[in-house]
């Protein structure tokens, strides 16, 4: 059997950019990514801390190092810039496994959207 478990989570950054005229998606700061563990074209949850929005969307990789957080298309109308936002990936796993697995958790600076 297999479970949906969190894989990812990228907890608390501030939206510095919400794009309406773009095809869609959420653009997200390479460092961001890489620390953690989400890669671009995954899908993602976005859970607005502001106004309750919760929406779904895949990654566009952003500019490394600039706290780019920028809900692009359509989820650009269920955000504000300045709003904080949780972004999580999730996993499907074998039921044993998930009873081990730990996922990967940053918790950036949410004025500077950096990991120090």
């Amino acid at each position: 059997m297999l479970v949906h478990v969190i894989k990812s989570k990228i907890h608390q950054v501030k939206v510095t950019e919400a794009n309406l005229h773009y095809v869609g998606s959420i653009t997200i700061d390479e460092d961001l990514m890489d620390a953690s563990n989400i890669i671009e074209n995954e899908k993602v949850q976005i859970v607005n801390i502001n106004n309750g929005e919760r929406l779904e969307t895949y990654v566009i990789k952003g500019e490394r190092g600039s706290g780019e957080i920028c809900l692009n298309g359509p989820a650009a109308r269920k955000v504000a810039v300045g709003d904080i936002v949780i972004i999580i990936s999730y996993a499907m796993i074998d039921f044993n496994e998930a009873k081990g697995f730990k996922p990967t958790i940053i918790f950036p600076n949410t004025e500077t959207n950096s990991l120090s």
